[in-house]
């Protein structure tokens, strides 16, 4: 039977010209995350998106 797991990652957005700041501070601790659910065999099988007032939430889908 397969597992799943959701992981949340919440970034708040800051006053700046740069439209992709989130993206950009964003990259390297979604990759951790990534990195660390593979070593102990999950898969990445979906991602979602959603914003609440200044903050951006990243939803991670795993199953093994």
């Amino acid at each position: 039977m397969k597992e799943y797991k959701v992981e949340t990652l919440i970034y708040y957005s800051k006053l700046t010209f740069d439209k992709y700041h989130i993206v950009d501070s964003s990259k390297k601790e979604i990759q951790e995350k990534l990195d660390i659910y593979a070593k102990d065999g999950w898969r990445l099988v979906s991602t979602d998106a959603s914003n609440f007032g200044a903050a951006v939430y990243i939803y991670l889908y795993f199953e093994k």
